[in-house]
């Protein structure tokens, strides 16, 4: 009884598809969270610069320096990842933008 409607529901759903301004839109946004990331992660590496580790044991030194070096690079990663999916949703939004100029020329002629 609860697959049947599941089944229903998935099966009334329609396929949304891509446009250039849906494009443009999500490449505003991916763009602008990649910037809050690239602030973050400067913001996060200047305190760490800032604030020096404060022991003689070589092993917490270490240690506290890998963590530092992670939490950098994984706030990177993620600034990097957005900036990424923001240029190809910009491209997709030029290449489909073409298309339709491209299929407007031709139904034309």
């Amino acid at each position: 009884m609860n697959d049947q409607n599941l089944r229903s529901q998935i099966d009334t759903k329609e396929q949304v598809t891509s446009s250039p301004l849906r494009c443009l839109t999500g490449a505003v946004i991916s763009g602008g969270m990649g910037f809050a990331a690239y602030s973050l992660m400067i913001a996060i590496a200047t305190n760490f610069a800032t604030k020096p580790i404060h022991s003689i044991n070589p092993l917490v030194v270490r240690i506290s320096s890998a963590v530092r070096t992670l939490v950098v690079g994984v706030v990177a990663l993620g600034s990097g990842i957005f900036g990424i999916v923001a240029i190809g949703l910009l491209a997709l939004g030029v290449q489909l933008l073409i298309q339709q100029l491209t299929k407007e020329k031709s139904s034309e002629n």
